[in-house]
């Protein structure tokens, strides 16, 4: 019989699953990409007959947003998968995935921008400019509405916040185009396209590098945006009966919500199953970790600095996920 007592607090009514991908966001996924879509085949269509490199080339990158959307999309979908045994948290980081997926597409449209506009400074090429107003114009339009979509959710899900982002960059993208059709008109300067096709890339990068640090961030199990680790330890050591806290964890399980593992060390015994439904609970309420796992150990420090065991009558013990406690070598008893 093990002499080290300990006890894992792990209960499904302590746990707080986050909100799933809010309704309606399915509906605003399929709408955007219909338009998205819609747009790309209308807007290719003017370029080959404009003989528009501005416009295929736009319409290509507009191409990205529709496969950007579709993969929000997914990762939307598989967050709400049960967990099974394989994936016993189920699917809900692919959403951490799917937003650093739409942060690189984006940096990757903005390569492709970047490019194109140093091309046409270094060979001014003739632009069709009431042409590319009027498409962009439609941009403007089909990459607002869809943003406006999105905007509910972009505050609390970094999945949508990608999805949200992406469609305010084409937006803005659209809006320079408009704007330097217009200039052109004016002036007949060719070179204003160029210049305010690098302008919007220097402003999307701005944008998107908050988006793929923070996903990135994630899907390397880094503390959330909004957690300081140092608070969350002295809340924990404050509990009464906390000696101290090691092996503390936290991480992100989704672009929604956050988990935790730590072990807290409690000289004087057990505290019982409502302090750890508590503990739970405030942890949830004070730093959104809706997923706390917390392990009561019972220690004395040794002369070299080592720990012992204080009490050696104590059996090896924890909690199942119904909140029952059992010995070790016992059964949980069944529901």
């Amino acid at each position: 019989m093990s002499a080290h007592h300990h006890s894992a607090g792990h209960s499904h009514h302590g746990h707080h699953h986050a909100r799933a991908p809010q309704a309606g966001h399915g509906r605003a996924f399929a709408i955007g990409i219909a338009l998205n879509l819609a747009f790309v085949i209308i807007e290719a269509g003017y370029g080959i007959w404009a003989d528009s490199m501005a416009l295929l080339s736009d319409a290509g990158h507009n191409l990205s947003d529709v496969l950007g959307l579709a993969i929000a999309w997914g990762a939307a979908v598989l967050a709400r998968r049960s967990p099974t045994e394989r994936f016993t948290y189920g699917l809900r980081s692919s959403s951490i995935l799917a937003a650093l997926s739409n942060a690189v597409l984006l940096l990757v449209a903005v390569g492709v921008i970047i490019w194109e506009s140093v091309q046409r400074l270094i060979e001014p090429e003739p632009v069709a400019a009431l042409t590319v107003m009027i498409v962009a114009g439609i941009g403007i339009v089909i990459n607002g509405f869809t943003a406006f979509l999105f905007m509910r959710g972009s505050h609390e899900d970094l999945n949508i916040r990608g999805a949200f982002l992406h469609m305010v960059a084409d937006a803005a993208v659209s809006l320079g185009v408009v704007l330097a059709g217009l200039a052109i008109l004016w002036t007949g300067a060719t070179w204003i396209d160029p210049v305010l096709g690098l302008v919007i890339a220097v402003v999307i990068i701005w944008g998107t590098w908050g988006l793929l640090r923070q996903s990135l961030t994630l899907s390397l199990h880094g503390v959330p945006s909004g957690i300081s680790l140092p608070e969350v330890r002295q809340a924990l050591e404050a509990l009464p009966g906390v000696a101290r806290i090691h092996h503390l964890h936290v991480w992100a399980m989704s672009t929604t919500e956050t988990a935790l593992t730590a072990h807290l060390v409690m000289p004087q015994g057990h505290p019982g199953d409502r302090f750890l439904a508590e503990t739970q609970q405030a942890l949830r309420h004070r730093f959104g970790i809706g997923h706390a796992t917390l392990q009561i150990e019972i220690h004395e420090p040794r002369g070299d600095g080592r720990e012992c065991p204080l009490d050696h009558d104590h059996s090896h013990e924890h909690h199942d996920h119904e909140g029952h406690r059992h010995g070790e070598g016992e059964s949980p008893r069944a529901p």
